[in-house]
C-alpha cells in the first residue's frame, strides 16, 4: 500500500512539473519560443534523419553481404547482373552494374575494331563514378547532423542569455521598495534553463547518430573500393589482357 503511494505522489508530482514548464512556455516572450520553436523542429528532423539512415545502411550492409556472396560463388559474371534487382539498396551492387555495363561495351567495341582502346580505365572510371554517386546518395542530409550537433547547443546558449537578461530587465525595472524575491525572477530564468536543456538534447543524440552512420557510410565505402579493385583484377585476367 506504502508502495503505491509512493508511485502516485510521484505521478502527481511528474505531472505538476510538467505542467508548470507547459506554463513557463507559454509565458515566455517571442524570442524564448522562437529559439525553443527552433531547437525543437532541429530535433524532430534530426531524428527522422537517423531513423530513415539508420534503417537504409542496416538494409545496404545485409544487400551487400548477401550479393558479395552471390558474385563469388557464380561462375559467371552475366549470371549475377542477371539477378542485379535482388540487391536494389546494396551500394557494392551498382558499382557492379555499372561495371558490367561499361565492360559489355568495351566488349563490343573490341569485336568492331579488333582492339581495346584504353580499355582499363574507362572501366575503371565508370566504377568510380558509381561509387562517388552512392556515397554521396548515402551522405544526403547527414551534414544537417553534424549542423545541429555544432550550433544547437549556441543557439540554446543564445536563449539562456536572453532569458537571463530578461530576469536582470525584471529585476531593474523594480522600485526600491520592492523587495526581490526568486519568484519575480524566476520564469526568466526558468526559460533560460529551458533552452540550455533542449539545445543540448538536440544536439547530443545528433552528434552520436552523425558519428555512428558516418561510420557506417565508411565501410560500405572501403567495400566499394574493395570490390571495385577486386572486379577489375579479375576483367584484368580475362578480358583486357587477351
Amino acid at each position: 500500500m506504502e508502495v503505491v503511494t509512493v508511485q502516485l505522489k510521484n505521478m502527481h508530482t511528474m505531472a505538476a512539473q510538467n505542467t508548470t514548464m507547459m506554463s513557463h512556455l507559454s509565458e515566455a516572450d517571442l524570442i524564448s519560443q522562437l529559439v525553443l520553436l527552433i531547437l525543437f523542429g532541429m530535433s524532430v528532423a534530426c531524428w527522422g534523419i537517423i531513423f530513415k539512415k539508420v534503417k537504409y545502411l542496416h538494409r545496404a550492409h545485409e544487400n551487400t553481404e548477401a550479393f558479395l556472396s552471390q558474385f563469388w560463388k557464380a561462375k559467371r559474371l552475366d549470371e549475377v547482373y542477371a539477378e542485379i534487382k535482388d540487391h536494389e539498396d546494396s551500394p557494392v551492387a551498382s558499382v557492379f552494374e555499372r561495371g558490367f555495363v561499361e565492360l559489355e561495351r568495351l566488349k563490343r567495341a573490341n569485336n568492331a575494331d579488333s582492339q581495346m582502346l584504353d580499355g582499363e580505365a574507362n572501366l575503371e572510371r565508370a566504377m568510380r563514378r558509381a561509387a562517388a554517386e552512392q556515397r554521396t546518395s548515402m551522405e544526403k542530409t547527414v551534414t544537417f547532423l553534424a549542423t545541429t550537433g555544432s550550433t544547437a547547443p549556441f543557439i540554446g546558449l543564445f536563449g539562456t542569455v536572453w532569458g537571463i537578461l530578461n530576469a536582470f530587465q525584471t529585476i531593474g525595472e523594480m522600485s526600491a521598495t520592492t523587495q526581490v524575491t526568486i519568484q519575480s525572477v524566476g520564469a526568466p530564468i526558468a526559460h533560460a534553463l529551458i533552452a540550455t536543456a533542449v539545445g543540448l538534447a538536440a544536439a547530443i543524440p545528433a552528434v552520436v547518430a552523425y558519428n555512428f552512420i558516418n561510420r557506417k557510410i565508411k565501410v560500405l565505402c572501403q567495400e566499394m573500393d574493395n570490390f571495385s579493385n577486386d572486379f577489375l583484377n579479375i576483367i584484368k585476367r580475362n578480358y583486357l589482357s587477351r
